[in-house]
């Protein structure tokens, strides 16, 4: 059965915001979600919402739920081999000819492919992958999740030092607005071949996320930016035996520079356009889910 957009990481953050707005506000013949788990279509059926088996690494799952779709929302995948996994989506897409590949990238550097950040990277080679595709396509890329302020924080709800190797300003973006505005841009249509930016219309600093943790949940989580080797050390020992390496926190730090150097800074007012309304300030944002759940971890 043809379906008109089809949502991948539909069980994700940003997935599933997707389709509660195209619950709501769509058709049921219309969209489809898909999940790289085959056992989560009761799930989704058992709601009545179509299904369709996606596993961006199983070919044949592609070349299935990649039938008869007009709009595939292509949520980035993870891993070493992320990249391995989105050429073969987009080469899925093109052979079953999908009409138009909205991708969700990131939005380090704004609108200019000079992030340092590794994260970043895979995403512009994804970009460049897709305008050499002949799909036609659309890479939106979205600010840093407002959700996800522990993880560049490395906070918990007993951390009483957050110890960083640099601060900057970033225009952390509500995941709710960014689910919300991807969905109404897909139904609209329009920006054939571009990059376009979401973002919140604020910026705020790591020192300032530490101060709305401590108005909002009465903590005094201390603040301290040291140097590079001291940070190293630093949170090696805090997360031994947990899997998390050197290598790992090197990445962290590499992405603290380019925070410096402006590369989550940038603002820009599409996605406030396209929703009607001011998006949600990165500070109020950070309150809402400390003032909803004091003990708030990003899963």
């Amino acid at each position: 059965m043809p379906v008109k957009y089809l949502i991948t990481g539909a069980t994700g953050g940003l997935g599933g915001q997707i389709l509660r707005y195209l619950v709501a506000n769509v058709s049921p013949s219309d969209f489809a979600a898909a999940s790289s788990k085959a056992a989560n279509r009761s799930s989704f059926e058992d709601r009545g919402i179509a299904f369709r088996h996606i596993n961006y690494k199983d070919q044949k799952s592609l070349d299935q739920g990649l039938e008869d779709v007009e709009n595939l929302l292509m949520v980035s995948s993870y891993g070493t081999d992320r990249l391995e996994q989105h050429t073969r989506v987009v080469a899925a897409a093109k052979k079953a000819g999908v009409k138009h590949i909205w991708y969700t990238s990131l939005a380090f550097g704004g609108l200019e492919d000079n992030a340092k950040s590794p994260p970043q990277e895979d995403h512009i080679l994804t970009e460049r992958l897709l305008k050499e595709s002949g799909v036609t396509f659309t890479s939106i890329r979205e600010g840093a999740y407002a959700e996800a302020f522990p993880f560049f924080l490395d906070w918990y709800p007993d951390t009483t030092e957050v110890v960083l190797p640099a601060d900057g300003h970033a225009a952390y973006t509500s995941r709710t607005d960014l689910g919300e505005a991807s969905a109404r841009i897909m139904i609209s249509g329009g920006y054939e071949n571009q990059v376009v930016l979401f973002t919140a219309l604020a910026t705020i600093t790591a020192k300032e996320m530490v101060d709305v943790i401590n108005e909002t949940t009465d903590r005094r989580v201390q603040f301290r930016i040291v140097d590079r080797d001291n940070f190293l050390r630093r949170k090696l020992l805090q997360h031994e035996g947990t899997g998390k390496g050197k290598e790992y926190f090197e990445t962290v730090a590499i992405v603290w520079d380019d925070i410096v150097a402006g590369a989550l800074s940038t603002t820009h007012p599409l996605m406030g356009e396209i929703l009607g309304r001011e998006p949600i300030s990165p500070r109020e944002a950070i309150r809402a889910l400390l003032s909803e759940k004091r003990d708030y971890t990003y899963l």
